[in-house]
């Protein structure tokens, strides 16, 4: 099965260098409750992590999530 979240939280994890274990412990830390390897592998698993969970993330990893508006883009 292909998943997208998974698939993109993994790469920013590789691109930064870091284990996917220390970025649960960095999560558990940032929002002062118990969160393992084993709750956010199954989130991205299940793509049932939620968004105010990947802003974390991004923000832990040191990236902008940015909404383009393909609407506006050049024609």
């Amino acid at each position: 099965m292909n998943n997208p979240i998974l698939n993109e939280i993994k790469n920013l994890v590789a691109d930064r260098d870091i284990t996917l274990t220390l970025l649960a412990q960095k999560l558990e830390k940032k929002l002062g409750r118990k969160y393992s390897l084993a709750s956010l592998s199954q989130k991205l698993r299940n793509g049932t992590i939620p968004y105010s969970e990947v802003r974390h993330i991004a923000e832990i990893l040191e990236y902008k999530i940015i909404f383009y508006d393909l609407k506006k883009r050049a024609k």
